[in-house]
């Protein structure tokens, strides 16, 4: 990832915005160990170790940077090494816990531990910490999470692409005779091929399977006439994820899947088309879920339409029922209604981010079946 790019995915103003935003939710500080968290607001991708990692950005104070000594070269090579944060390595006889309470002096209020934060850091950091109050970072970040800059947004379409590419390759892949693993794996090579850096998933859902949102990879072989349901991912050099759904058959499918098939394309498209500043993820929601069930196939519908998408595949905004927090825009999530009746399902996945007048797409392969000759 070149050196602009990187800053404008983690410019040196978000610290200074995550600490404005601290004091304003009324926290003493932000507390950050290696996850996602940690990578929205400094870029460093830290190893998730039993030594210490933490950002510590104080409402009122200068952030720092508390890293392992043996891992401080990482910190300085990564983003946040031009971040301005200072460094402060400690050494395999300290104690980087009390380090990081002696330093922001806290002796009550509350503090924002990172939503994903070991039990064990949790306890370590209450111990050093005893009269203050720990409460989830994401109630500060969640806001500025949700709103993706333009580099943010950027980053979305760079991986739609690629995972489009992916899927425009599966056809080379598909054929009966194959276990969904043997496909599974040429796919999971493609999506590194395509310029990924991780794969976070690969489902192959042939005929039953595909009936099972979740569906893990199998030895089943994939039979004449079977539909399947591919649904792929995963993590760009910007660290910004890709997730997209597309349905495939080798020859021709049975002919009541052709016709819920034809509902859920109906329904997905909807969907989408739904998505403008202002509107709510629950009408989202309803825009697919009210067409299905006009059509009898509500009960087959089993799970919310989308997950906003970003440093991770699966984050807020969420599009489901009684989510009323209207969209703005920068607002970036799946749209993915599915039916899954049982000898058989299908899907369809876009990664849409809202725009200020309506929604812009990152995927932007074919939404109809693919039939395999």
């Amino acid at each position: 990832m070149n050196t602009d790019v990187t800053r404008a995915l983690y410019p040196r103003e978000r610290v200074a915005t995550v600490q404005e935003a601290t004091a304003k939710a009324g926290l003493a500080a932000l507390l950050l160990t290696p996850g996602p968290d940690l990578r929205y607001v400094s870029g460093y991708d830290a190893l998730p170790l039993e030594r210490l990692t933490c950002l510590a950005v104080p409402a009122d104070g200068e952030p720092f940077l508390v890293v392992p000594r043996l891992e401080l070269p990482a910190a300085q090579e990564s983003p946040a090494g031009s971040l301005g944060v200072e460094l402060v390595p400690w050494d395999e006889t300290d104690d980087p816990y009390a380090l990081v309470a002696r330093r922001l002096g806290a002796s009550g209020g509350k503090v924002g531990l990172a939503d994903r934060m070991w039990a064990m850091m949790t306890l370590r950091f209450r111990d050093a910490m005893p009269g203050v109050e720990q409460v989830l970072a994401g109630t500060v970040l969640r806001e500025l999470r949700m709103r993706k800059s333009p580099a943010e947004v950027a980053a979305l379409r760079e991986a739609g692409e690629a995972i489009d590419r992916v899927h425009r390759r599966v056809p080379e892949f598909l054929r009966p005779g194959r276990t969904e693993r043997e496909v599974g794996r040429d796919i999971h090579d493609a999506i590194l091929a395509e310029g990924h850096t991780t794969v976070d998933f690969v489902i192959v859902g042939s005929g039953p399977n595909g009936a099972n949102p979740h569906a893990e990879l199998s030895d089943r072989v994939i039979g004449e006439g079977e539909p399947v349901v591919v649904d792929i991912g995963g993590q760009m050099p910007s660290g910004y994820c890709s997730d997209s759904t597309r349905n495939y058959c080798v020859g021709e499918p049975p002919a009541e899947y052709r016709t819920y098939f034809a509902v859920l394309e109906e329904a997905q498209r909807a969907s989408c088309e739904a998505v403008r500043p202002g509107v709510t993820p629950e009408a989202v929601d309803a825009a697919a879920r009210d067409r299905i069930a006009a059509a009898g196939y509500g009960e087959y519908f089993i799970h919310r339409t989308g997950h906003g998408i970003g440093i991770e595949t699966h984050e807020e905004p969420y599009i489901v029922a009684g989510n009323t927090e209207p969209l703005e825009p920068g607002m970036a999530f799946s749209v993915e209604p599915g039916i899954y009746t049982g000898p058989h399902g299908a899907r369809i996945e876009d990664i849409v981010v809202c725009t200020e007048d309506g929604y812009e797409a990152m995927n932007r392969t074919g939404h109809g079946l693919v039939v395999i000759d």
